[in-house]
């Protein structure tokens, strides 16, 4: 486990190569960040819009989809009132039991400022059902909703005929994702490599006993449909020179948006502006840290680096200090929900945790091998 030297990312990222010098793919694609002529770009996104008219029996320019949170609140109001286009938003709905009052009324707020927006609502039992599988086969319950999640968009592309879909950040520059990369630097159509989304094929879920046409929400359209459909993906954030957690969270708490008011110690949330329309991704972040040596803390750290707002030594600090943050509420609700005990949630987070990172002692805490910022 080695880090970049100039922010704490670590090379177990899944999908990231540093260059020869040892420095991440984020902060070797934001050092040359300071070349960039951003008008030019405007100028360039300009003309890509430009490609996209609308079709006939086409009502609406672009597709985004949003959960209300900070970045989908914020490329909304840019794309209508910056670029004057008129989009339509995209929301995939948990169900009962997971979303959170917050997530609805900031949802509820967007529509407000008037937006038309469409709910996308898998069934609940069979939501339910793959998030235990996920857990049990992945230690990752995130594995399938996720799925749901970046389908909803491009599925409804397809049936509503809009070609153009908008997108935030570029998980290739921005986080070092580097499967998702595409032929320019705004070129999403290859998000569908990301780790979230990669490898997971549907053979896992049908395992569950749950019938393909039950699973129509979950599949990703293939490349193929794609074509066929016209599809483009643009990344938005490639576009925009301030593009960052806190300038978003910014931005769209001051146009309305609801932010958490829970403690670090429960979320790993240092601004309390992320994952608002539900609270189980909050320990699936302790989890991640577990299994690769990074967490929630460590992104919103290495943000703060490069954008010059804190400096490495402040983000080790932060980083020992909460990159392993869990709720306990939040990991019973989750356990009571797929039908789990908590020594059972445990035991298998346990069974996923890196060894060659982390050492797990009798009293089952889990501690880190490696120095944060030096690695092993």
């Amino acid at each position: 486990m080695k880090y970049c030297p100039n922010c704490l990312q670590p090379d177990t990222r899944p999908n990231t190569v540093f260059t020869p010098e040892g420095i991440c793919p984020a902060c070797d694609y934001w050092a040359r960040l300071a070349n960039v002529d951003w008008q030019e770009r405007y100028e360039i996104l300009k003309d890509l819009l430009a490609q996209y008219p609308r079709r006939p029996g086409q009502h609406w320019d672009c597709i985004i989809g949003v959960s209300g949170g900070k970045d989908s609140t914020r490329q909304a109001l840019w794309v209508r009132d910056k670029l004057g286009l008129n989009p339509l938003l995209v929301c995939l709905s948990y169900p009962p039991e997971q979303v959170t009052e917050r997530g609805t009324r900031n949802v509820s707020a967007l529509i407000e400022l008037g937006f038309d927006l469409v709910l996308s609502s898998p069934a609940p039992g069979v939501w339910q059902k793959l998030m235990r599988a996920a857990f049990d086969k992945f230690t990752n319950w995130a594995r399938a909703t996720e799925l749901a999640l970046f389908s909803s968009v491009p599925q409804l592309a397809i049936r509503y005929n809009i070609p153009l879909i908008l997108w935030g950040e570029n998980p290739g520059l921005q986080l070092g994702d580097l499967k998702t990369l595409g032929k320019t630097g705004y070129d999403g159509n290859n998000l569908r490599y990301m780790n979230t989304l990669s490898g997971a094929a549907m053979d896992w879920m049908l395992e569950t006993g749950i019938d393909l046409k039950q699973l129509i929400p979950y599949q990703y359209p293939t490349p193929e449909e794609f074509d066929e459909h016209a599809l483009q993906v643009v990344y938005l954030g490639w576009f925009l020179g301030d593009w960052s957690l806190t300038n978003n969270g910014m931005y769209s708490t001051a146009n309305g948006l609801e932010i958490r008011t829970d403690p670090v110690e429960n979320t790993g949330d240092l601004r309390g502006v992320t994952s608002l329309d539900e609270d189980w991704v909050t320990f699936n972040q302790m989890i991640k840290y577990y299994k690769f040596g990074f967490g929630r803390v460590t992104d919103y750290c290495n943000e703060e680096i490069r954008h010059g707002n804190m400096t490495r030594e402040r983000g080790i600090e932060l980083v020992e200090k909460y990159d392993d943050a869990g709720s306990d509420e939040y990991i019973s609700s989750f356990c009571d929900y797929i039908g789990i005990g908590k020594d059972q949630f445990w035991d298998q987070v346990h069974a996923s945790v890196n060894r060659d990172l982390f050492t797990i002692h009798d009293d089952g805490r889990i501690t880190r091998k490696f120095e944060v910022g030096v690695g092993l």
